[in-house]
């Protein structure tokens, strides 16, 4: 073999290596596609044939097996009229319709008990009729069920459905979908028209008086009645006594006067308010308390909010979660608190309240008044416990919950504990204590 023979075999070995290259992948690539048609199919197929439906087809290929083995005619027009079954069934779904749902929910937010709806609108733009299936709506664990009446062309048709608030928390509903199924039940097909939509059902909160307890003096703050000799705010002159600051004499009052005079403040105060939610479910007797318990911390922090002071809202951390011994719930808004309370459930598995109170303390900075919320089953030791956690100098007052319960308030080693039955006893005693102040 000369050298030009060798130089035109071996490009076309190689090019015909190439082209059986090319052949083999486009199969395979063919081979995976037609899988993946197929695999979709079954499970297209999968959600629409019903259990019987599955058990006429089984029944129908064990006939023709048999008749056909067998040579059993009578068995085989059985095999037959099986099969015609299934046809006619999957005959009826055939067609989507022109039509167009809508789910519309007027409010994403609602309290505990207030009345809350959705609506579902059909319309019909196109030119064939739509209609005469079956719209069901998902209402959180419940579905509603309605009958889609025939639309002809631009024909609407709507619906109201009533969504339970008698619990805080957050209800899903949807998706809308309309529901075609042949009437012996062999398939059923449902078409989705909506996204599920969320209704957050906050709990129930009273509008409370000002937190006028637990300030400390800032110059960033707002003045008060208490009187001082170095402040921002000033307030009035008075004669100079022995220990005063010279800085804050009145030069011009002094030779009017032949005494020394010196400037009086008002001192500026400002609140840093920290609310703690005990999740504890020993400390509460039932679910009622709790629910006492997450409107009253909500009350509270809602105040803080609407007085635009530094809050920090807290709740027990799981003992072998990652967030520590405690949380944090966003404060930014009155509403982002109050959709974040709507999922907050008691847990056996939290950390005790004491290390709560410590956790937090050693984060936030800056605090004044502590407000710890809790059931009747936390004795007076775990809450004093937990607010000798707190650093000195910052006010902390206990709120335990009892429903129907009658309201008390007492002192026990520096600690106030007031004791509620309804969330207008907190409103009363926080006014009673304002005024106090």
């Amino acid at each position: 073999m000369t050298l030009s023979q060798t130089r035109t075999t071996i490009p076309e070995e190689a090019r015909n290596e190439g082209v059986l290259a090319v052949v083999i992948g486009r199969a395979v690539r063919g081979a995976a596609a037609a899988g993946a048609f197929v695999a979709r199919a079954a499970r297209a197929v999968q959600g629409v044939v019903t259990p019987l439906g599955w058990c006429v087809l089984a029944a129908g290929a064990i006939a023709f097996t048999t008749g056909y083995a067998f040579g059993l005619f009578e068995v085989i027009l059985l095999g037959w009229a099986f099969l015609i079954l299934i046809a006619a069934a999957a005959f009826w779904l055939v067609g989507r319709g022109a039509g167009q749902v809508r789910l519309v929910l007027p409010t994403p937010r609602v309290v505990v008990g207030e009345h809350a709806e959705a609506r579902l609108v059909a319309v019909n733009p196109g030119r064939r009729r739509f209609g005469g299936v079956q719209l069901e709506l998902p209402v959180g664990s419940a579905v509603v069920e309605r009958v889609l009446p025939g639309l002809p062309r631009g024909g609407e048709y709507e619906v109201q459905f009533r969504i339970p608030t008698d619990h805080r928390g957050i209800v899903p509903i949807g998706p809308a979908r309309t529901v075609r199924a042949d009437p012996i039940g062999l398939m059923r097909r449902e078409i989705v028209w909506s996204e599920t939509a969320e209704l957050k059902v906050h709990p129930r909160t009273v509008p409370i008086a000002a937190l006028s307890s637990g300030f400390i003096r800032d110059l960033e703050g707002s003045p008060t009645r208490d009187l001082t000799t170095s402040d921002i705010a000033f307030h009035a002159l008075r004669e100079y006594v022995p220990g005063d600051d010279r800085r804050f004499i009145h030069w011009k009052s002094s030779a009017k006067t032949g005494t020394f005079m010196v400037r009086q403040f008002e001192e500026s105060r400002r609140s840093r308010l920290m609310v703690v939610l005990d999740l504890d479910a020993g400390a509460y007797a039932d679910d009622a308390e709790f629910e006492l318990a997450v409107s009253a911390a909500a009350s509270v922090g809602s105040r803080a909010i609407r007085d635009a002071r530094s809050v920090s809202f807290v709740i027990s951390g799981r003992q072998s979660g990652r967030t520590g011994a405690m949380r944090e719930l966003p404060t930014v808004s009155r509403d982002r608190l109050v959709d974040a309370l709507c999922v907050v459930e008691r847990d056996e598995h939290v950390v005790p309240l004491a290390d709560v109170a410590r956790s937090a303390a050693e984060s936030l900075h800056g605090l004044s008044l502590a407000v710890l919320v809790t059931g009747t089953a936390r004795g007076i030791a775990p809450l004093r416990s937990a607010a000798s956690r707190v650093p000195p100098g910052v006010d902390v007052v206990a709120v335990q919950c009892a429903p129907e319960g009658e309201p008390t308030a007492r002192t026990v080693a520096g600690l106030t504990v007031f004791g509620i039955g309804y969330l207008e006893d907190l409103r009363a005693m926080l006014a009673r204590s304002a005024s106090v102040a």
